[in-house]
């Protein structure tokens, strides 16, 4: 029996993986750059990186070479050990955001992690018990471990799993006297924000209240992060999101698009924090893997000006096709991360793209774009006239 089929993955899938996912009824058995074909041959055009994870598509044959050479090299020799591909990586995140050290984690959860116990950490050495209120927005996302559910910003995500750890408070974006009056209570160690709210429909934060925001939590000492998990390693047109929001923070996160595909979560420390965590503060066992760091350094060494440019001429052409289509509204979002709401359900409308060989993704009732960011212009024509076939009232 072949059990590469569609039928039968689906059937195994079925019967022997847990059931946490609304899968769509397609079996991926290849890719090249941003094109995908199933089991059953038929071609699709991928405007989801895997969620904004395969920065420059599927297969590419640099992040391949590097990946390849470092795993025929050493795949893994635990953290109590140097390797030359963690320590590039880090030198490279360091150079590029003026930043100063870096701790490597497997996911976008494991590093918000890594900043929540840094920054409470921070304020726990200074000021002592009882200032350990991490705030975040409302809207936002930040992982399903537990902590990160708690520091997410969105009730649906507060259920089944409770009691929740403590020590997680929630700001509208946008409420200045709301910041300001929770920060007076002075319980508060650290803000967590995202710039662009991807999990809930690609909502962009003001950045004139973000600049508000940092300089709040700088009077109070309360250290100002920013989750760049979905947001980073240029999808937004700049390397990070934060860089063109005006502030530093004292620490960020990210992940999803850093290697290209394998997972590697990475938390970023400014000045301020580089040295808030010592030795058996914090931990990975795969975290910095060189294989996955291999994979990185490969993205990295890529998102130079001139590819960010055309990550920002490439997000208003598309852009400027979805506001032109009727039946589409709201359209939002930086670079190539783009959401939109549509007269029709969002699951209907990236059911309807899949048949005409489209990928899309969803958050909530809205529509999201992440393809990679060297997508050939053709391609994007091709996604934004499906996308207007589609949505047409």
């Amino acid at each position: 029996m072949n059990r590469n089929t569609t039928a039968a993955v689906m059937a195994d899938d079925a019967n022997y993986i847990a059931h946490t996912y609304s899968r769509a009824p397609v079996v991926f058995v290849r890719g090249q750059g941003s094109r995908l074909w199933d089991a059953d041959g038929r071609e699709y055009i991928d405007c989801g990186s895997g969620i904004a994870v395969t920065s420059f598509g599927i297969a590419d044959e640099q992040w391949q070479a590097a990946v390849s050479a470092q795993a025929a090299a050493v795949q893994h020799v635990s953290n109590l050990y140097h390797t030359a591909p963690q320590a590039r990586l880090a030198a490279m995140l360091c150079e590029a955001t003026g930043m100063q050290k870096v701790f490597f984690g497997n996911s976008g959860a494991e590093a918000n992690e890594c900043a929540i116990k840094a920054m409470r950490k921070y304020s726990s050495d200074k000021y002592g018990p009882g200032r350990h209120t991490i705030l975040t927005l409302k809207h936002s996302f930040h992982g399903r471990t537990l902590a990160t559910l708690a520091a997410t910003g969105q009730d649906a995500f507060h259920k089944h799993f409770g009691p929740f750890p403590e020590g997680f408070d929630y700001i509208e974006p946008g409420d200045t006297a709301a910041l300001a009056a929770r920060l007076k209570r002075g319980d508060c160690c650290g803000m967590l924000v995202e710039l662009v709210q991807g999990e809930s429909g690609v909502r962009v934060v003001d950045k004139q209240w973000i600049q508000v925001a940092a300089q709040l939590c700088r009077q109070w000492d309360v250290l100002f992060a920013v989750d760049e998990v979905q947001t980073g390693n240029g999808r937004t047109g700049t390397l990070y999101a934060w860089q063109q929001y005006g502030i530093r923070p004292d620490l960020f996160t990210t992940a999803k698009g850093l290697a290209g595909g394998l997972p590697l979560g990475a938390c970023v420390f400014a000045a301020s924090t580089a040295d808030v965590l010592g030795p058996g503060d914090h931990g990975s066992t795969f975290g910095g893997n060189p294989v996955c760091a291999a994979g990185a350094i490969s993205i990295l060494e890529r998102i130079d000006a001139a590819l960010l440019e055309k990550v920002k001429q490439k997000g208003e052409y598309l852009r400027r096709r979805l506001e032109n289509t009727p039946g589409i509204t709201d359209v939002s979002g930086l670079g190539l991360m783009l959401g939109f709401s549509a007269q029709k359900p969002a699951a209907q409308v990236a059911a309807e793209c899949r048949g005409k060989g489209l990928l899309v993704l969803t958050a909530h009732d809205r529509v999201r774009l992440l393809p990679a960011l060297n997508i050939p212009h053709h391609l994007l024509e091709q996604a934004a006239d499906i996308l207007q076939e589609v949505c047409k009232p």
